[in-house]
């Protein structure tokens, strides 16, 4: 018998819906997307849609367990810039 999960395709949210389920507003979700700082995503016909997976994923890389935690990443919604060290 074939698994049930396995049966059902992955559910892509569009953007507003992205948005929504991180709590982010649409506009927020846009920036993270033109700054390559945000979760994956797939053009499908010329629409942006995000899967669940890639969704809960990109969110737990901000989890942290106390406010000195560092956490494995950050979420900045801007453009990410490299600084040169002396």
């Amino acid at each position: 018998m074939q698994d049930v999960q396995s049966a059902i395709p992955p559910r892509f949210l569009r953007t507003p819906e992205a948005a929504r389920f991180l709590g982010l507003s649409g506009r927020t979700l846009e920036k993270h997307r033109t700054y390559g700082t945000g979760p994956t995503y797939r053009k499908i016909g010329g629409r942006v849609v995000y899967s669940l997976v890639d969704l809960q994923s990109w969110a737990d890389r901000g989890a942290k367990s106390s406010t000195s935690d560092p956490g494995v990443g950050v979420h900045p919604a801007r453009r990410m810039t490299l600084t040169t060290h002396v």
